[in-house]
């Protein structure tokens, strides 16, 4: 499915052409702390287009993987592999999130013991998530 969305000011717009129904939500450390809490995304593989350009800053969090702000608003946009350039999208940003399934959880091994969720999902570790990636 395609879909539209934006950040919080309205200044970065983006459009996904294949975007997953399947969202998941990562437990890891970095994610946490740039988020707040789990990030809860979906896979919009590689035709990612975006307007505003010129607001969108980059960190290079890892030698594998950068992460996409909005630099007027702050708002988290996506997660990007490097190597293959597949975006992982905040779910949050998209207009219509009433077809998303929320059905894996990614780092359930650095999970804190303060939250949890009540949906049945398909719960991977750091270790399992990298040795499907590769």
């Amino acid at each position: 499915m395609q879909g539209k969305g934006k950040c919080l000011c309205g200044e970065v717009k983006i459009t996904a052409h294949q975007v997953s129904k399947k969202l998941g939500a990562c437990h890891c450390g970095m994610c946490r702390k740039w988020s707040g809490g789990p990030l809860f995304a979906v896979d919009c593989g590689t035709e990612v287009s975006f307007e505003g350009q010129e607001f969108i800053e980059t960190y290079q969090s890892s030698a594998w993987a950068q992460r996409g702000f909005c630099k007027k608003c702050g708002t988290h946009l996506f997660y990007q592999l490097k190597e293959k350039s597949q975006y992982i999208v905040a779910a949050g940003l998209f207009d219509d999130v009433a077809s998303f399934d929320f059905d894996h959880q990614v780092f359930i091994d650095e999970k804190p013991e303060y939250y949890s969720f009540a949906n049945q999902t398909k719960d991977m570790t750091g270790a399992e998530l990298f040795a499907k990636l590769v």
